[in-house]
């Protein structure tokens, strides 16, 4: 009979001492973010890759090598089993043959975000967490709120005065103690940090808790899931706190442990930003291990406003492991991308998955993606939690009684 989890401890990827995975635990003693270890060996002389097959289009469907001990525990709203869809005619436009998305606007709460919440207040919750504060710049609060109701666990959540509207109302709706402050996400996790320390609140910042990053390494596992256990050859994603690029690394190493995908060449994973917050590109750049804070930082994709990301070191080496990249592209780009997936292919985006088109078309008139490589693009929210990046103009206004003619359509089709 196989267990329902094969966690074994967590460990620090940077002085490598153990901890107990049954008791709280946040950062290291050395300041690092620890990373869930599982029994793989064991997991892999247990459960299979058709064992998977008649299991619900869930993240938890990898059960297994997630950190919730219990099934009782697991706080879930259907997360997970997000398409992964063939994108031919932007495909044709950027000269690529095998352009895919992976889309988690479609998912609940509307972003990647929920896949952290899901996991990570599961496993809270069986850790007997009664309050947890994070902050955040929209998704993330907005879904740990959500979660965090479902739990029954107070959220403290404090976001930037700037952050999506939308994400406010998902935090105040959920009946999350909600703080706005008028700076950025790092000025919010002083404060976060002031109330940890007072008052002894469970840390659910990024990677200062463990488990956040195991939701959103499922990401990976579906992937390659997806294209019939095969990799990819790119694998293009947003990066802010990086969690998201981390959790689909770790996810790969431990296929490839477990047997579930050929040993040889892994995707190569590209950290994409934009130009206006990039210190995972200057980092890359310079061959450096860990980034600078990134002075002065903003963009349009909001989420990924992040001038100085805890694991950036662990980013750095994804990247490095798998001879990827780190890329930054234009304000212009991301919504002139944002604007195109829509009206090429129907897929209303956010703007930070937009940026990882963006770097796409960039990689590809390079030569660095070549036309035959099956390249995967990360979406990690839906458009219609952005919609101040959507400029409509040139609209015609109609009065009653007025007639349309061909000559008169104000549209583009957004193929500028």
């Amino acid at each position: 009979m196989t267990q329902f989890s094969y966690i074994s401890h967590l460990e620090c990827p940077k002085c490598h001492k153990h901890y107990d995975a049954g008791q709280i635990q946040q950062l290291c003693k050395c300041g690092s973010p620890l990373l869930v270890r599982y029994d793989l060996e064991k997991a892999k002389s247990e459960i299979s890759k058709a064992a998977l097959s008649n299991r619900p289009k869930n993240l938890w469907r990898y059960h297994e090598v997630l950190p919730v001990v219990q099934k009782e525990h697991i706080v879930s709203l259907g997360e997970g089993g997000t398409p992964l869809q063939p994108l031919p005619k932007l495909g044709a436009e950027y000269g690529l043959n095998h352009l895919y998305i992976k889309d988690e606007g479609i998912i609940p709460t509307g972003s990647f975000k929920t896949r952290g919440a899901s996991v990570g207040v599961s496993k809270a919750k069986e850790l007997g967490v009664v309050r947890l504060a994070m902050p955040t710049n929209g998704n993330a609060g907005a879904a740990w709120a959500l979660y965090c109701a479902k739990a029954d666990i107070q959220a403290t959540i404090v976001m930037p005065l700037d952050a999506p509207l939308i994400t406010r109302k998902e935090v105040y709706i959920a009946g999350g103690d909600l703080h706005l402050i008028n700076g950025l996400i790092s000025d919010a996790g002083k404060v976060v940090a002031h109330l940890v320390q007072q008052e002894g609140v469970y840390d659910a910042s990024t990677l200062k808790e463990p488990y956040r990053i195991e939701g959103k390494k499922t990401m990976g596992y579906e992937i390659v899931e997806q294209l019939g256990w095969k990799v990819p050859d790119v694998i293009l994603y947003p990066t802010g706190g990086g969690v998201g690029i981390i959790g689909i690394y770790k996810a790969l190493l431990e296929m490839l442990e477990l047997g579930w995908i050929e040993k040889g060449k892994l995707p190569r994973l590209v950290a994409v930003q934009a130009e206006g917050c990039a210190p995972i590109v200057e980092a890359w750049k310079k061959g450096e291990k860990e980034s600078v804070f990134f002075e002065n930082s903003t963009t349009s994709a909001f989420g990924i406003n992040v001038p100085k990301a805890l694991g950036d070191f662990l980013v750095l080496e994804a990247v490095y492991n798998t001879g990827g990249c780190a890329i930054a592209v234009s304000e212009e780009e991301l919504l002139e991308s944002q604007k195109q997936v829509a009206s090429f292919e129907g897929n209303f985006i956010c703007p930070e998955g937009a940026a990882t088109f963006a770097a796409a078309r960039k990689l590809r008139e390079e030569g660095w993606i070549r036309e035959e490589e099956l390249v995967v693009c990360l979406n990690t929210g839906a458009g219609i939690k952005y919609l101040e990046t959507v400029d409509i103009h040139g609209v015609q206004i109609l009065q009653p009684g007025d007639t349309l003619n061909a000559k008169s359509s104000s549209g583009n089709g957004g193929r500028e």
